[in-house]
């Protein structure tokens, strides 16, 4: 497992950009609630940490994973946004449901950024079980809304300093 012996939120060798003059939109799935906050929590409080006003903050909840896709689209058709963070939890059962989701998930994310030519972050867990993504919001591996809060920074400024 690549994160078995890292911190997801330790960006200690990279440089992090102000994150002041850009908006962000956050999509959270409210499907595994517990773990979705904290991924929330992460992302709110390290964009606000990084320089981000939390009016230029705008969060929107979805109902599952599989929404984030839609919710991501239509934030980007309406608000002029830098980046977008989606954020959610899907967590191995015993049906093929989790692979399917998966894998439309992050298709639809992606499509969704080569629609706008905007960064649409990647934050969603995979996990096999209860307790990674325990681990991955908040717990001994970090917590991946830091992780897709700093990636919408950088990525926002790398659009920003390319665009100019």
């Amino acid at each position: 497992m690549s994160t078995q012996l890292k911190n997801l939120s330790d960006f200690s060798n990279t440089e992090i950009p102000s994150a002041a003059p850009y908006h962000f939109g956050i999509v959270v799935a409210e499907w595994n609630a517990a773990i979705t906050n904290a991924l929330y929590q992460g992302a709110y409080e390290s964009l606000v940490a990084h320089g981000a006003l939390p009016q230029n903050i705008f969060t929107y909840p979805v109902s599952g994973s599989f929404e984030l896709i839609s919710g991501a689209d239509i934030l980007l058709k309406n608000r002029k946004l830098d980046a977008v963070i989606c954020l959610g939890c899907v967590i191995q059962g015993e049906t093929r449901h989790f692979d399917f989701i998966c894998n439309a998930v992050a298709n639809g994310i992606s499509n969704v950024a080569i629609k706008y030519s905007k960064p649409v972050i990647f934050g969603v867990l995979t996990t096999d079980n209860q307790q990674q993504a325990e681990d991955r919001a908040g717990g001994k591996h970090g917590n991946k809304g830091v992780e897709g809060a700093v990636t919408a920074i950088k990525m926002a400024y790398l659009a920003e300093t390319l665009n100019s």
